[in-house]
């Protein structure tokens, strides 16, 4: 007879690594065309002037300037002027 237990495997110890999402560049932070602002899933934030939706709804500065905020009829949304 065993003296000790088998050391059995176990099913439901496995998780994944974060994605790392939410605000990269804050406001009135300065961004560099193709920085990055945003990194989301779905739209939480919608693009303004400055800024571009990627198709994993990333968001994205397009030219130089500040990150700004601002909410429009009920949806955050974020420039770079």
């Amino acid at each position: 007879m065993a003296h000790k237990k088998g050391g059995g495997t176990t099913k439901k110890n496995r998780d994944s690594a974060g994605r790392r999402l939410g605000v990269k560049i804050y406001g009135s932070q300065v961004a560099t065309p193709g920085s990055i602002v945003v990194r989301q899933r779905g739209t939480k934030f919608y693009p303004g002037n400055g800024t571009q939706l990627g198709r994993d709804h990333t968001i994205f500065a397009i030219r130089k300037g500040t990150v700004t905020f601002r909410r429009k009829l009920g949806k955050t949304v974020i420039d770079v002027i």
